[in-house]
């Protein structure tokens, strides 16, 4: 039988400390704008910035960081208009959002955070203050990233395997908030820590982990070519002279070649080394490959470099549609924990004396000439607010009506339905409360 595919919300966070290097990009850059172009994921891009303060205190670093790292994902192919690409600092909802959630995180969670307790557990081994150098902003790291994913009701997200605990606690937190506040509704979906075990980690010039730590990596696109070729000259290789056969598996150097290759020449590649291939040969070859994908990027990097204002246009922009999904969002959170307006205060009274027949907004549901079934969400005065997708069968149709009625805006994160032409999502929600506020006048 055939089910309708349910949009699925993916967001991704980007540190902004730093200038991306060849691994990032093999590693975390190219899956993630690879994912966001699947059918039926809308994905959610973020600049981390107030992540950042956290373990950087230099603002020329942070801010040279922001518009590099906004600059390089755009470079590499990440289409603005597909996803929603905003700062974290643009979007206000999210620290009152992470306030929210601190009133109800136990501070005994927070003690168990892997970051918290290595670096209580450093200052131990140094004989320090068991919390020497550590800021509020490390203890609740979680909680901020918490509210980065809930904001957004976020189904999955994509983290190393060092994050994982990360989900889990915002997990844990968004139940919690549920149970506190939902009166019966889950008002934030608990997200599921998405690990891509084929995603490939490069080495570095070492052999060990490309990493900044190390100081053994190969820019993406800082110092243009030559920083390139001179990087890929400083990969260890063994000692075998030109002419001698040498073993690829193992090699640093084959490794993030096959990381650009496709399979023929991965092949090719490797036949030509054990034929006696000289390391210097080789380097070229895989610069002149990495040259091949990463050139026309650092291009456009160089362009979007010399106009700022190009990628503050589209985080601006990313930021309002961002925004027209987290204020009224937020304002539904804030009604759910009291803080309301005193001028609504009546609100429950008000649905409470609706009459059968009010302007109210009212689902319809019905069957096309395709065979399959819809449902429609209309205003009083008879705007589509909501289109579904077609479903198979009548009782699924129905099933997400329910669902729409009983959980409100909560369920619209993953409802197969488009809103209609020029109607707001705060439209829609409006309208989702008060239905759900007659059906609970009647229950009472």
């Amino acid at each position: 039988m055939h089910r309708p595919a349910m949009t699925q919300r993916v967001l991704t966070g980007i540190t902004t400390t730093g200038t991306p290097h060849l691994g990032n990009y093999v590693g975390a850059i190219r899956p993630a704008i690879a994912a966001s172009r699947q059918p039926g994921v809308e994905s959610f891009f973020f600049l981390a910035d107030y992540h950042a303060l956290i373990k950087c205190d230099d603002p020329a670093r942070i801010a040279r960081s922001r518009v590099q790292i906004a600059a390089t994902w755009l470079a590499a192919g990440l289409d603005a208009s597909r996803v929603t690409f905003y700062r974290q600092s643009d979007i206000p909802e999210t620290t009152e959002l992470c306030w929210l959630l601190t009133c109800v995180t136990a501070k005994g969670q927070m003690n168990r955070a892997h970051a918290y307790k290595a670096a209580v557990d450093a200052n131990g081994a140094q004989a320090e203050d068991p919390d020497a150098g550590i800021t509020m902003g490390l203890y609740c790291y979680p909680i901020l990233m918490a509210a980065d994913i809930l904001l957004f009701n976020a189904h999955r997200v994509p983290v190393g395997r060092d994050q994982v605990q990360h989900i889990e606690m915002a997990r844990d937190v968004a139940q919690r908030f549920n149970h506190l506040f939902g009166n019966g509704r889950e008002l934030f979906v608990l997200p599921q820590a998405e690990i891509d075990e084929s995603v490939a980690t490069l080495p570095g010039l070492d052999g060990r982990k490309m990493s900044k730590s190390y100081d053994n990596t190969i820019p993406l696109f800082e110092g243009g070519a030559k920083a390139l070729k001179d990087a890929v000259a400083r990969i260890v290789t063994d000692s075998r002279a030109p002419g001698e056969p040498k073993e690829p598996e193992g090699s640093a150097l084959v490794t993030i070649f096959d990381a650009f290759a496709d399979a023929a020449s991965r092949e090719a590649f490797r036949a030509d080394l054990r034929a006696g291939l000289a390391w210097g040969e080789a380097k070229q070859r895989l610069v002149d490959l990495i040259e091949a994908h990463v050139g026309p990027m650092r291009e456009r990097y160089a362009q979007l470099m010399a106009r700022p204002q190009d990628i503050e246009d589209v985080l601006q922009e990313g930021a309002r549609k961002a925004r027209a999904a987290a204020t009224p969002f937020l304002a539904e959170l804030r009604q759910a924990v009291g803080l309301r307006s005193f001028i609504a205060a009546d609100a429950p009274a008000a649905a409470a004396s609706h009459k059968p027949g009010a302007a109210l907004a009212s689902f319809k549901q019905y069957r096309e000439a395709d065979g399959r079934f819809y449902f429609k969400l209309a205003a009083h005065d008879g705007r589509v607010l909501l289109q579904s997708d077609g479903f198979a069968e009548g009782r699924e149709a129905g099933g997400w009506v329910k669902r729409l009625k009983t959980e409100g805006a909560a369920a619209l994160a993953g409802a197969p339905v488009q809103r209609g032409e020029g109607v707001d999502e705060a439209d829609v929600r409006d309208a989702l409360a008060a239905i759900a506020a007659a059906q609970d006048a009647e229950k009472a």
